[in-house]
């Protein structure tokens, strides 16, 4: 009770974010009764049928859904992948730059993507990507080959929506290997030096290992959103030509339940991601508790 006394004021300030929380977070889980109904709008919660597991039967029985989960696997794997491997290397070539302005301004520059939304690069990439394109044009005079519809094939939707995404996050991601570099006792290099280590094995020997445990982290962590292979940019970017390998688990979901009014079933398609999401981020946590000793609590 003393202690609440001491404390009430900090609760006051906590109690708006929780009642936030309650009214956008928690109570729209009831809504997670309509996985297991045949839902329709009028007839609302209690005078829709219920189904059971009929929805999650269909999601499986359905071609395009069990594709559509293998897409997100694919695509969210290799995002995942060059979203961790590419700002490892970056951050470690950006640490060899001596010229302190030359590696802020580099740095400045490839962070900016981050602050740009998915609209407003979806329609620069859309311009830029098109057949009759920048991109094309350089291709066709460089190479001599025939324009690319980088968003039109199959094939090629993914590779574009791989590389873009890499691009746009690489900087920001590389703040976080910078910081762990910045960590790294100078003596360490020193001593090396000393030995008549070149820059390359101190890179090898010094730079990498230390920098090993964050990646591990990073990447553990990461494992908790594997199934979200990034709604904004797809929504943005596909169109009905790509749905074979472009589409994913998100909007699949946006089409079935809000476009086709299918709402018990993309309810299910929700519930059975944020499920398998869940069991992922309490693995990846366990994960990383062992392998890299990080712990939240």
């Amino acid at each position: 009770m003393k202690t609440l006394k001491r404390t009430w004021p900090f609760h006051v300030m906590l109690l708006p974010s929780m009642i936030f929380l309650l009214l956008f977070s928690y109570l729209p889980m009831g809504g997670i009764v309509m996985a297991f109904q045949n839902y329709k709008p009028w007839l609302g919660f209690t005078g829709s049928e219920w189904v059971g597991l009929d929805n999650f039967r269909y999601l499986f029985e359905r071609q395009d859904s069990v594709q559509v989960i293998w897409n997100t696997l694919i695509i969210a794997v290799l995002k995942l992948i060059f979203n961790l491997l590419v700002p490892f290397v970056f951050a470690i070539l950006l640490n060899e730059i001596r010229r302190v302005k030359l590696q802020r301004t580099i740095q400045t520059l490839v962070y900016l993507p981050h602050f740009l939304s998915w609209v407003i690069l979806g329609g620069i990439l859309i311009d830029l990507l098109a057949t009759d394109g920048f991109a094309n044009r350089i291709i066709s005079s460089v190479f001599g080959i025939q324009p690319i519809f980088f968003l039109g094939d199959n094939d090629w939707f993914r590779f574009t929506v791989i590389v873009s995404d890499v691009w746009k996050e690489f900087g920001y991601n590389t703040i976080i290997f910078l910081a762990a570099l910045a960590g790294i006792n100078p003596a360490l290099y020193e001593a090396a030096e000393m030995d008549g280590a070149t820059r390359w094995r101190q890179t090898i020997h010094i730079t990498i290992p230390a920098i090993i445990p964050i990646a591990a982290v990073v990447g553990t962590l990461a494992l908790g959103n594997v199934l979200n292979a990034g709604f904004d940019q797809i929504f943005n970017l596909y169109n009905p030509l790509v749905y074979q390998k472009g589409d994913i688990i998100d909007t699949f979901v946006y089409r079935t339940a809000i476009l086709n009014g299918e709402m018990g079933f993309g309810t299910a398609i929700g519930l059975f991601k944020s499920v398998i999401s869940m069991v992922l981020i309490l693995l990846a946590y366990r994960a990383a508790a062992k392998w890299a000793n990080y712990r939240i609590f």
